[in-house]
């Protein structure tokens, strides 16, 4: 932490010391070992101009939109130090002797100064400028990552609820039915809850773990279906130590149960998974049935999910829904390499 608060401190000694390097050596070279007092004077006042300019004027005048005072403040910055403390040659006699070139007015040795300063005055502008245009980048990712962290919380309270409420009707129609599988009903959504409530707290979890919390899902809704031989589940490839974003298939699945049901009331559900290293295929198809729908909850897990892929994998998964010869069927095709 204190090397994070020095850092900038440590980056302007830098750079001035190879600054004064560059600039010194010469003068000392050509000055037989030694450096003039003019010299040490003009860049007193070029490390006068930058920091003044850096500090004060482009924080609370130019980017405080105060711009005709921070170019009147910036001209007497260059051209003021000049003309009190620069030192410039005695001026030239009017009349050179004969077959002597005439040496450069006043004139002349005051706008090297002044240039000198300009170009230091500019540079503290374009690092200052820089600098805080940097810093509003990081507060707009900041924000940004605040944003999509919170709509990410919300999509996560929606599905529990709504996963809940799927998951005890079928509960319901089991002990509606006087049905010996109600017990082990019960037991299968409280290992299901668990799951959801200790175990997805991580933004990562192991693909064989939210396999397995598929499988108990399944398992509760073959107890609820009276023939569920239509209701199969395969998966393809080595599940090692891949992982994924949690509970993000299971909307899909909900979505197929509830209305994959036909007129007969036979549910026909077919989920495939194919696993590689570094990716995922999901298919799951349904057959479009007879429920009615709900035109204010309708939807709500496909919308669910594709708001979620698109923040929690932007740019690396493929969502494909259709309906096909009475089926409903979605694909999601995922890179697991974050």
């Amino acid at each position: 932490m204190k090397i994070k608060e020095y850092k900038p401190f440590l980056v302007h000694l830098v750079v001035w010391l190879i600054f004064l390097l560059i600039s010194l050596v010469p003068i000392y070279s050509e000055n037989d070992g030694t450096i003039d007092r003019h010299s040490i004077v003009r860049l007193c006042i070029n490390f006068a101009v930058f920091y003044i300019n850096y500090l004060y004027l482009v924080p609370y005048l130019l980017l405080k939109k105060k711009t005709y005072l921070y170019l009147f403040c910036a001209a007497a910055v260059v051209i003021l130090p000049v003309i009190l403390f620069d030192d410039p040659p005695p001026p030239p006699a009017e009349f050179p002797r004969p077959g002597e070139m005439r040496p450069p007015r006043r004139s002349f040795f005051l706008f090297i100064p002044v240039l000198s300063n300009l170009a230091f005055l500019v540079a503290g502008t374009s690092v200052r400028v820089y600098l805080e245009w940097n810093e509003n980048e990081m507060k707009k990712k900041e924000i940004e990552n605040q944003k999509s962290k919170a709509e990410l919380y919300f999509l996560r309270n929606q599905l529990s609820p709504h996963f809940l409420f799927n998951s005890l009707n079928s509960i319901y129609s089991l002990s509606a039915k006087k049905s010996d599988y109600a017990p082990e009903a019960i037991i299968t959504l409280s290992e299901l809850m668990r799951y959801m409530l200790y175990q997805t707290d991580s933004e990562l979890v192991l693909l064989k773990d939210e396999l397995d919390y598929i499988q108990n899902y399944l398992k509760l809704q073959r107890l609820r279906i009276a023939n569920n031989e239509n209701v199969t589940f395969n998966i393809k490839g080595p599940v090692s130590n891949q992982k994924i974003r949690p509970l993000l298939l299971i909307s899909l699945i909900e979505n197929a149960f509830k209305y994959g049901t036909d007129f007969q009331g036979n549910t026909e559900v077919k989920i495939k998974i194919i696993v590689s290293p570094n990716d995922l295929k999901f298919i799951c198809s349904n057959i479009i049935g007879h429920r009615k729908k709900d035109n204010e909850n309708a939807g709500i897990g496909l919308k669910n999910t594709r708001s979620r892929l698109e923040l929690l994998y932007p740019q690396k998964h493929e969502f494909i829904v259709e309906e096909k010869n009475n089926r409903f069927i979605v694909q999601l095709h995922l890179d697991l390499t974050l």
